[in-house]
């Protein structure tokens, strides 16, 4: 079956009014195939699990690069696809507006624009310019018909700056600049999780979560409406790559290949998708 991107597009939006669903970040084609087989609704690209499976650092690939991944995962599965763009690419808001255009053109159905600018020593946009870069890409979506959901991302806590007063009023802001849907990775208590929720209410939360923390329930009662995982799927791949690859390496055995995921299953997987 071939849903059309708008489809995708309204089934995105649909999925952020109520509840809180499960929004997986795969790392290619193979595994957004794998998430969808397994009655995901929706997934998310993740930044550094694509840069890592081609062999580059995290927020070290290009514009091309990253569009031409988008284009392939939303044609790849018939769920709606999220992408995570980073800064979108560029620090002007014009610069944003540009590539935001050309990325809502991959047929996503949603994307994400941070707020931090890779410098350690000046790690988030000044505020007034942080919210121009939202409504940029505000405005390059609606000119593109309006229905690519746009996520604004507060990146403060990841940045070593956990201030909670300063996200909220980002968020407000990104809120009111045009975002649809909110996010500050790194926040994890209750607290906060509620905090955050109650600002920018009704407007929906995404919330990241990784290797431990609230379930999806938990999460729920919080009032979040979307939990990913960045790049948590990539580094559980890549941790038993590791392991086997370092056990032939280093000691010449090959016990670790027999806990391996089966051939056959993987080609009954891929053979109907």
């Amino acid at each position: 079956m071939t849903v059309s991107t708008a489809d995708k597009r309204a089934t995105f939006r649909k999925l952020h009014e109520r509840g809180c669903f499960v929004l997986p970040n795969p790392f290619d084609v193979g595994s957004a195939k794998a998430l969808q087989h397994l009655g995901f609704k929706a997934i998310a690209s993740t930044s550094a699990g694509f840069a890592w499976s081609i062999g580059k650092a995290d927020n070290r690939v290009t514009v091309d690069e990253v569009l031409a991944h988008l284009a392939a995962l939303a044609a790849g599965v018939d769920i709606p696809v999220n992408a995570d763009f980073e800064g979108g690419f560029a620090h002007e808001p014009d610069g944003v507006a540009a590539n935001v255009t050309r990325a809502a053109a991959t047929g996503i159905a949603g994307l994400s624009i941070e707020d931090s600018t890779g410098d350690k020593a000046n790690p988030l946009y000044a505020r007034e310019l942080a919210i121009a870069r939202i409504k940029a890409a505000r405005r390059a979506i609606d000119v593109a018909g309006g229905d690519v959901l746009l996520t604004g991302r507060c990146e403060a806590f990841l940045w070593g700056q956990p201030d909670l007063k300063l996200v909220i009023d980002r968020l407000t802001a990104y809120a009111e600049a045009g975002a649809d849907c909110l996010y500050a990775p790194g926040i994890k208590t209750r607290e906060e999780i509620e905090a955050v929720v109650k600002a920018v209410a009704p407007k929906p939360v995404n919330l990241l979560i990784g290797g431990s923390g609230l379930s999806r329930e938990q999460a729920e009662a919080l009032g979040v409406r979307r939990i990913s995982v960045g790049g948590s799927l990539a580094r559980v791949a890549w941790a038993g790559f590791m392991r086997a690859a370092k056990e032939m390496a280093e000691q010449g055995t090959f016990a670790e290949l027999a806990g391996g995921y089966g051939g056959g299953e993987l080609n009954k997987l891929f053979g109907s998708s």
